[in-house]
């Protein structure tokens, strides 16, 4: 009888009676590494909120290599980078700070990579690629000597809140041009597009499906959003069955060509500092709404937040070496936690579906643009929720967000907003008598965006 034990208890007699007492099971690895019971949890709703987050968020694999394609990279190398860096920062996250919170290449991080720095500025993608690894590296060094959070309190809560808007309204703009649903004008600049082109009407029915599915609260609504316009473009004759679903991963096209030595010039220390405040701001806003509604946050604070916070920094690292964009959280990871994830297990199942997923870049390589429009349409439109936290009614915070949340969109730049914004706050608060409420990092940034000003002018 192995697992009988045998204990000595006393009867109510007070003579001592041995009685048989089954052996507790050992806990297993698993249990220990990832404290399933401690957070209530087991491994099967751990599988299940992982494979949930999964599907939420596998749209990534298919709209990085599309965006980044516009910045001349190959699409192969990029479905590559994107799943690679996606599993390793979403492994790091569990595996060292134990939470259901995945992480792949950043939807807005990738536009402004794409439109902003190469299409824009007309950077080379290996230099952009050199920007993004300083700014992975900086955020490294920012979470280790705990200055992170410094840099959150010193910008205004306004501007943070209109610059996730701005993006917001950036993206969804890159996403009606790229369906089609806005043209260029030369009378008004731009126009509402033709609906009688297939190729608009096949973006409508994408969007039209995702919103729906996202309203129902399907999971995996926006790939089944983006499998469904394709499907209308094959029967309508404007795409294709893909040749092959299956190949192996190409990493050799995009694999350490960053050029880091062109990346150290002065002019785009400006680039490396976007990277740096967007992925900022965007993964301890994502963090924070996961931690919330998991019930992670302890007295007002995240548990082993040191350890959450260098999960993005090495993932960016590891997706510019590779070849793509800033990797940060992403907010779909609540899905997951919905479905009952609560700790990094559910990361290794998320981390294990991505390295299975990028050997189907023939697959995501099929799909059409008008398929891949209407994610960016209603990621933009989730993005701008934030504009409802800035406090309107106050003028010298309301003005400045007003200026951030336009000039983005209308500049096709997230660095022109976010330093019009920066300058007009600090303006509006001095000539209010209001100067204390300027951080010193604010009057740093203040300085420098202007110098940038009176640089351009010069020109």
């Amino acid at each position: 009888m192995r697992d009988i034990d045998f204990t000595v208890r006393r009867t109510y007699s007070g003579v001592a009676k041995r009685q048989p007492h089954k052996r507790r099971r050992a806990p297993t690895l698993i249990e220990k590494l990832f404290q399933l019971k401690q957070n209530r949890t087991t491994v099967r709703q751990e599988v299940l909120g992982g494979v949930t987050t999964f599907l939420t968020m596998a749209y990534i694999v298919v709209v990085n290599p599309q965006i980044l394609a516009q910045a001349g990279m190959p699409p192969d190398g990029v479905v590559f980078a994107t799943c690679l860096s996606a599993a390793v920062a979403t492994l790091v996250m569990g595996l060292h700070a134990n939470y259901p919170i995945a992480l792949a290449p950043g939807m807005s991080l990738n536009a402004y990579f794409t439109y902003s720095v190469c299409l824009g500025m007309h950077v080379p993608w290996p230099v952009a690629l050199g920007a993004v690894f300083f700014s992975g590296v900086l955020f490294v060094l920012l979470t280790v000597t705990r200055v992170r959070e410094q840099i959150v309190n010193g910008i205004p809560e306004s501007l943070q809140h209109a610059t996730a808007g701005g993006i917001g309204m950036f993206i969804a703009f890159v996403g009606l041009r790229s369906a089609k649903l806005v043209v260029a004008n030369p009378a008004t600049f731009v126009s509402l597009g033709n609906f009688g082109n297939r190729e608009v009407q096949a973006a409508c029915v994408g969007i039209a499906l995702i919103l729906i599915l996202m309203v129902r609260r399907v999971n995996g609504a926006i790939l089944l959003g983006i499998l469904g316009a394709t499907l209308f473009g094959i029967f309508c004759g404007l795409a294709h069955w893909p040749t092959a679903f299956m190949a192996l991963p190409h990493p050799s096209a995009t694999f350490l060509k960053l050029d880091l030595r062109a990346a150290l010039h002065l002019g785009l220390i400006e680039i490396v500092f976007i990277f740096l405040f967007v992925d900022l701001f965007d993964n301890v806003g994502t963090l924070v709404g996961v931690c919330e509604q998991g019930g992670f946050v302890k007295d007002g604070k995240i548990p082993r937040v040191g350890k959450v916070l260098l999960a993005d920094g090495v993932g960016t690292i590891f997706g510019a070496l590779t070849g793509t964009s800033t990797v940060t959280s992403y907010i779909e990871s609540a899905a997951g936690v919905a479905a009952g994830a609560r700790t990094g297990l559910s990361n290794v199942v998320v981390a294990g579906l991505f390295l299975a997923a990028m050997f189907f870049s023939p697959l995501a390589a099929s799909i059409p643009a008008f398929a891949t429009a209407p994610v960016l349409i209603l990621v933009g439109a989730l993005m701008t929720q934030s504009i409802a936290k800035v406090a309107w009614t106050e003028f010298t915070e309301a003005f400045p967000a007003f200026v951030t949340l336009l000039a983005t969109p209308l500049t096709f730049s997230i660095a022109t907003g976010l330093s019009l914004g920066v300058i007009t706050y600090t303006l509006a608060k001095v000539a209010a008598g209001k100067w204390r409420e300027v951080s010193l990092l604010l009057w740093i940034l203040t300085a420098l965006f202007m110098l940038r000003y009176v640089y351009l002018a010069a020109e």
